[in-house]
């Protein structure tokens, strides 16, 4: 059988790796060994993370809601169960969008939901 001789495959596979880490502190952008454990944890926190950014968005919008509710005589809890009940079917995220940016619309739904 004749020889197979892969230095092409290995100095592409580290190059590949490299070109992940580029950017990264120290040792980790420049050497192999660290480069690699360095990509593996990169990768389990961008997994974890992907998750974890879903629960950090969903409470800034219920920040966002109460402290665009308060002024107007609701707390967030009461005025989402008003929401509900009203049988208004826009969630947090665009109600909080509302919010913030066209308070005037905002308010008449506050306004719908109070009656």
């Amino acid at each position: 059988m004749p020889r197979v001789k892969r230095g092409v495959q290995h100095n592409k596979r580290r190059k590949s790796l490299l070109k992940k880490t580029k950017g990264m502190m120290w040792g980790r952008k420049s050497k192999i060994k660290l480069a690699r454990t360095a990509e593996l944890k990169a990768g389990a926190y961008a997994f974890r993370d992907r998750r974890a950014k879903k629960r950090v968005m969903r409470s800034l919008w219920q920040v966002r809601l109460n402290a665009a509710v308060r002024p107007l005589g609701l707390s967030y809890s009461r005025f989402m169960d008003a929401v509900h009940k009203a049988g208004i079917e826009v969630d947090r995220k665009i109600l909080s969008t509302i919010a913030k940016d066209h308070p005037a619309v905002f308010e008449a739904i506050v306004a719908q939901v109070k009656k």
